[in-house]
């Protein structure tokens, strides 16, 4: 993976949403047709043997690759919302992250027990998100979990990863 072609395409924005967040727009990385090849040729290599049936993105940035990534799988997508944003009966989880408290809901038929699912996201920093996103798949009692990131962060002392300590996770890159 030529993942300095991706650093190079990574934008930074200081204080955003809030002061001391510096926060990485992966849309810059969205954009260029390189980046994005760059991104499913990895991420289909790392997942193209696991028999993964579903992929849940997480809004909003995570829907981009979960679909591309399902397309080449040949699995389905399935998407973790924020409220009131899907129209059927829903499950909900909610947490605390870097800048505030959230919720993200998915529809209740999302997953069934025989299905082997990724978990996907842009940016794993401190992990919150990412283990609302496993516990509402695991009401669903899937065969096996896998969660993936295009990027992890841990050079603000962010440690997303110890609070995915047991989930089978991968990232592209780290910052």
């Amino acid at each position: 993976m030529n993942k300095q072609v991706l650093l190079d395409n990574l934008r930074s924005i200081p204080d955003f949403p809030k002061k001391g967040i510096n926060f990485r727009d992966v849309t810059t990385l969205f954009k260029s047709a390189e980046c994005m090849k760059i991104m499913l040729d990895e991420l289909e290599k790392i997942y193209k043997d696991k028999g993964i049936t579903k992929i849940v993105g997480i809004e909003s940035r995570g829907f981009v690759m979960a679909s591309a990534l399902a397309g080449r799988l040949g699995c389905g997508v399935v998407l973790a919302r924020k409220p009131g944003k899907l129209p059927a009966t829903v499950m909900k989880e909610s947490f605390s992250k870097e800048y505030g408290v959230d919720t993200i809901e998915m529809h209740i038929d999302s997953i069934e027990p025989d299905d082997v699912v990724l978990i996907h996201d842009d940016l794993l920093a401190t992990g919150g998100t990412a283990m609302a996103a496993y516990k509402l798949v695991q009401h669903f009692h899937p065969k096996h979990v896998y969660m993936n990131f295009l990027i992890e962060i841990t050079d603000e002392g962010l440690n997303g990863r110890e609070v995915l300590k047991d989930i089978d996770l991968t990232t592209l890159m780290t910052i």
